[in-house]
């Protein structure tokens, strides 16, 4: 690695160093869904809270069924529909037509599924007139004990996991109403340049449409949070700077909603003699005011070397370079690790292994890819890679194996990938056959 260089992974853990988990706030569980849960959740009640039916059939005594399974006639008493109260107990030779889900009535001990019977099904709607069944075979019990499923008081949910439809049932089942969550974060998107152009705006000499705005817009929402964009902001320090204030203002001014929890900019963090966030970290300490921490640095990357950390009047501040790809790959290995902290998402794990041969090397660290599908693959092609960084190319799969979906550069190539090969920096040619990890973004 170059010296002064620093390693993905240690930039990471700036990044993520930058930021802390968003402040608890109490949602009506039906209003919880991609929030992260701030505490444990335990269940409420027992699921289920009584001893139930697990088909439609008859709630019988197994008493009264024969041990060799031959049929047996028994008089019907009743019925038993799913919601209904506990029924009428069973006496010696009775039987009582249930529902999934219903009580047994007491006396019962077993549920013969209907099929198994000489009534064959129930049909909605005729008339219940049978007063005996003949029942064949020696069934299974087909009875859900009380507390089966969900004992009153087990773990349902740890804190710091996403609140998904399926975590919305358990819960909702159990009795909870009310989560705690961590506030959704406010990210601030913008794009820097003068020759860049709102999408739909007319094209001049030398100017090209803004695409890392919306393109990164789209991966904060894809991520969990909510986003602002700003921009695009030309090459001008003043402008740059009134764009960052009016980022961490409070959203409609309102003191109730705090401005952004995480400035995201694209552009201007090379050296180049227009870069104008370099320029206004340059300023940090000085009466042009506003920055504190900030770290213009070079990472081991490619696309991606220019990176920037900073924070703008206390606001953390991740400065990303231009070059879409560039601008893509950073944010899924720097931005999205900061937005995943700010949710309060954990995880587990010390390191994703990538494998070459048979040397292993920590590549990325798990907890920074949370959520995310990450494989290892075999390369159905040969590609370069930079001598001493970690590549990340846009791959798609096709059959099992992944190839480069084009220039490494394009955005082309981005929009058709299915995920990013990460390659590490020690490899400079991957061959046809060898397993890369993928950074999955379908």
């Amino acid at each position: 690695m170059e010296s002064g260089v620093r390693s993905v992974t240690e930039h990471v853990e700036r990044v993520v160093a930058l930021v802390a988990p968003l402040p608890v706030v109490r949602l009506d569980l039906v209003d919880a869904d991609g929030a992260t849960l701030a505490e444990d959740q335990h269940a409420q009640v027992s699921l289920p809270p009584f001893v139930s039916a697990a088909m439609d059939g008859y709630a019988v005594r197994l008493a009264d069924l024969p041990p060799d399974g031959a049929p047996v006639t028994l008089r019907v008493t009743g019925d038993v529909a799913a919601g209904a109260a506990d029924g009428t107990e069973i006496g010696p030779g009775q039987a009582v037509r249930i529902m999934t889900g219903a009580p047994l009535p007491p006396g019962a001990d077993a549920v013969v599924p209907v099929e198994h019977t000489s009534t064959g099904r129930f049909v909605a709607g005729t008339p219940r007139a049978e007063s005996t069944v003949t029942l064949a075979r020696r069934p299974r019990a087909h009875v859900r004990a009380a507390g089966e499923d969900v004992t009153r008081g087990e773990l349902l949910a740890r804190a710091g996991t996403t609140v998904t439809a399926a975590t919305v049932g358990a819960l909702a089942a159990s009795g909870t109403v009310v989560v705690p969550v961590r506030r959704r974060p406010l990210v601030a998107v913008i794009s820097t340049g003068a020759e860049l152009v709102p999408v739909g705006g007319a094209l001049g000499p030398g100017q090209i449409t803004d695409s890392n705005g919306p393109m990164l817009a789209a991966a904060v929402r894809a991520a969990g949070a909510d986003v602002v964009r700003l921009g695009p902001v030309p090459d001008d320090p003043e402008e740059l700077r009134a764009a960052l204030d009016a980022a961490v203002r409070p959203v409609d001014g309102s003191a109730a909603r705090p401005g952004a929890d995480l400035i995201v900019t694209a552009g201007g963090v090379s050296a180049g003699a227009a870069d104008v966030v370099r320029e206004v970290l340059a300023a940090a300490g000085s009466a042009a005011g506003g920055v504190t921490d900030a770290d213009a640095a070079t990472v081991a990357m490619s696309p991606g070397k220019p990176q920037a950390l900073a924070r703008w009047r206390g606001i953390p501040w991740l400065g990303l370079p231009g070059n879409p790809v560039g601008a893509y790959a950073s944010f899924e290995l720097f931005a999205r690790p900061a937005i995943d902290h700010l949710r309060g998402l954990r995880g587990a794990g010390e390191g994703l292994l990538s494998q070459r041969g048979n040397a292993e090397r920590t590549l990325l660290p798990q907890r920074y890819l949370l959520g995310r599908v990450y494989l290892s693959l075999h390369a159905a092609t040969a590609w370069s890679s930079p001598a001493g960084r970690l590549q990340a190319l846009p791959v798609r799969l096709v059959d099992g194996v992944v190839e480069p979906a084009g220039s490494h550069h394009s955005l082309s190539a981005l929009a058709a990938a299915d995920g990013l090969a990460l390659v590490p920096p020690d490899v400079e040619k991957v061959r046809a056959g060898d397993v890369v990890q993928v950074l999955m973004l379908r």
